[in-house]
């Protein structure tokens, strides 16, 4: 059950509200729907047919993205989140909370790895909500960014041990080949979408990818990924500008400056 941080005077913990990455027309990038994480059984170093098999990173790579859960039902999209203690999950704002002074959304669990039921390293229970400020009591769009502190009964490994991190990136600029994930509502499988990030506002950014539509707020935009390992840098996150957009083509992000580090490095061991 999730319980409100009061994170120096940047962050206070409020409101609720579904997922929203529906956004606003224009060319879209390359949007795949995202094979199982699952690892298909293999022998590392050995070779079939034209095809060398080398070993798979551990955690797979996949597992870093989930889906964020309200009861049964998934309504917006979370990352891991390299952090001193592995705990650390990222998402929008707006999907904890609606801003203005309301309740934070409580009784959530992520989901690594999610995949048409398959929940391949389990459920993990929110325990502790970290957001902005500006954003519990003003909806500040350029603050429509948030992290989670997660946890799983009887389970003293941390997520990220077993589903990998990416790292969190500020101040990267605009102009970016992303990777950008995230899980429709009425879907139980990611998009995944390889396009190229550009500015929007000072403090705003956007990608054009087809397809992301409710539920996919949350998606992380990743950079630099290394292809020996499939984990990156996160620069953004479906919300933002109308919380991700209004159509499904075009998608925005909070520009990721020192704000959203400031309240990272807030958490600390946690």
């Amino acid at each position: 059950m999730a319980t409100i941080s009061a994170l120096l005077a940047l962050c206070t913990a409020c409101g609720s509200v579904t997922g929203n990455a529906e956004s606003a027309g224009g060319s879209t990038g390359n949007t795949v729907p995202e094979s199982s994480p699952v690892a298909h059984a293999t022998t590392p170093g050995t070779t079939t047919g034209d095809t060398t098999v080398t070993p798979a990173p551990a955690p797979p790579a996949g597992l870093a993205v989930g889906a964020l859960f309200s009861g049964d039902s998934h309504f917006c999209t979370a990352s891991v989140i390299h952090s001193p203690a592995g705990n650390v999950v990222l998402t929008a704002a707006h999907c904890l909370s609606d801003g203005s002074g309301a309740e934070v959304r409580e009784d959530l669990t992520f989901v690594p790895g999610y995949h048409d039921g398959a929940e391949p390293v389990g459920r993990w229970t929110v325990t502790e909500t970290v957001i902005p400020a500006g954003w519990s009591s003003d909806s500040d769009p350029d603050l429509d960014f948030a992290f989670l502190i997660v946890h799983q009964d009887g389970n003293p490994a941390s997520v990220e041990s077993v589903a990998g991190a990416n790292l969190l990136g500020h101040n990267r600029g605009f102009s970016h080949e992303v990777t950008v994930s995230g899980y429709p509502d009425s879907q139980d499988a990611p998009l995944v979408c390889h396009s190229t990030s550009s500015e929007f506002t000072t403090y705003q950014e956007q990608v054009a990818c087809p397809g992301f539509t409710n539920g996919t707020s949350g998606g992380p935009w990743v950079t630099d990924v290394d292809p020996a390992t499939g984990y990156g840098t996160v620069i953004g996150v479906i919300g933002g500008y109308q919380e991700g957009g209004d159509t499904a083509d075009l998608s925005y992000s909070a520009y990721f400056d020192s704000d959203i580090q400031h309240l990272f490095d807030s958490i600390g061991s946690r």
